[in-house]
């Protein structure tokens, strides 16, 4: 009986060890069948475009949100929303019995402000009463300043009235009296009248030298400044379109009653579309304005817009830690699909490389600090190291190595001898 138990448990001690050789075998040949299969992929030459991706939003190359800058009644409302306005159109007018006091009173200033305005630049009597003006100076000074002079020189005349009876009545007669030295009180009075004399004269010549080739500029200036405060005054009671636009909201109904800082327009230039994007210090030293862009919109499906980028900021924000860039990017073919507000995923073509030998970046590997490919070779893969140049997301520009046009690149080479993986962007 003994016996017979040993020789059955050498027979299951056989069984299993058997039955461990045969799942090793055909699990070493299941492995050696999945080695031999291999992705490949022909070498050729082709483009190479490497792009720089973002989102950002639309918007108009101009907007503003036009606001009252008084309260009263609306009385007009002269557009609606889509509607094409020119600069300086008027949108909106308030009744003018509605408006405050300065604002109604305004009307009459800028009136009298334009009337001496244009009397200052058509009439010619400032400048011929600045003339009489100088010669009258010009003759009291020379005057002054001969009486002086003979005064300090001791030969002063003057005349003084003399009166003489003749029969009985007293005749006046002028008397020529030569001094030939005065007191010094006189001399010094005599002075000051003199240096009045000159100060007056040099005004007026001062006066006759701005308006004798025309009205003053500074005179201008004054005269246009007040037409322009009465101007401001009045437009206060009107909302006007800052430049050419489209008007894409409209807030008012003629009777409205508003208030200073209620919103009534908002007008945009839709003539030019932008997109502001926000790209991370790594990528911005790759984009330059000129570099085209391609957008698409998640709200128009099936279409693809092209741009270009018309302005890369010199400095960048730091959000949260993070340095970014902001781009702005041009759509050059907008058409009534596209509206400010919208997202856009944006792609900048950063370069672009013309009939180049590339390398998939998923067959690269990294082998002891080298980049190598595998390259199926009588169906046998053998490792070629490379030398890659520019890079994109999927391809890398064959830069040396013993890779040629037409072999077979194997995607997925041997497990056992590979590691690491692509080239990172733009290396």
């Amino acid at each position: 009986m003994m016996q017979f138990l040993k020789t059955r448990k050498k027979i299951v001690i056989l069984v299993v060890v058997l039955a461990a050789l045969g799942l090793a075998f055909f699990a070493w040949r299941g492995q050696g069948s999945a080695q031999t299969t291999y992705q490949t992929v022909k070498v050729e030459r082709g483009e190479l475009i490497a792009t720089v991706g973002a989102t950002g939003t639309v918007r108009a190359r101009q907007s503003a949100t036009l606001v009252w800058q008084t309260g009263g009644l609306v009385d007009k409302v002269n557009v609606s929303v889509g509607e094409r306005v020119t600069a300086d159109a008027v949108l909106a007018s308030l009744a003018p019995r509605s408006v405050s006091q300065n604002v109604i009173l305004a009307q009459a200033d800028l009136a009298n402000a334009q009337r001496a305005l244009d009397d200052l630049m058509a009439s010619d009597t400032a400048r011929a009463q600045a003339w009489i003006a100088l010669r009258a100076s010009e003759t009291a000074y020379d005057n002054a300043k001969s009486k002086y002079d003979a005064m300090e020189t001791g030969n002063y005349e003057y005349e003084r009235v003399v009166y003489t009876t003749i029969r009985g009545r007293k005749v006046a007669t002028l008397e020529t009296v030569t001094v030939d030295q005065v007191d010094d009180q006189t001399l010094a009075d005599a002075k000051a009248d003199m240096d009045l004399k000159k100060a007056q004269y040099d005004d007026a010549q001062r006066a006759y030298d701005r308006l004798k080739d025309g009205p003053n500029s500074t005179d201008i200036a004054a005269a246009q400044a007040r037409v322009d405060a009465a101007q401001a005054t009045l437009d206060m009671a009107r909302l006007t379109a800052p430049f050419a636009g489209t008007v894409t909201d409209v807030r008012l109904l003629p009777g409205d009653q508003v208030t200073a800082g209620m919103a009534g327009f908002r007008v945009d230039d839709l003539s030019h579309l932008l997109v502001d994007v926000e790209l991370s210090e790594v990528d911005i030293n790759h984009v330059a304005a000129g570099q085209p862009v391609t957008l698409t919109f998640d709200a128009i499906l099936g279409k693809e817009y092209h741009g270009e980028v018309t302005q890369v900021a010199e400095a960048g924000n730091v959000v949260q830690g993070v340095v970014n860039f902001t781009v702005t990017v041009r759509i050059m073919d907008a058409d009534k699909q596209v509206k400010p507000g919208m997202t856009a995923a944006v792609n900048i073509t950063v370069k672009k490389l013309e009939d180049q030998i590339l390398i998939p970046n998923r067959a690269v590997r990294l082998v002891d600090g080298k980049r190598v490919v595998y390259v199926l070779r009588d169906g046998n893969p053998v490792m070629v190291e490379v030398s890659l140049g520019s890079s994109s997301d999927t391809a890398s520009v064959l830069a040396g190595g013993g890779v040629e046009v037409g072999d077979l690149i194997i995607l997925n080479p041997p497990a056992a001898s590979s590691s690491g993986g692509g080239p990172p962007f733009m290396r």
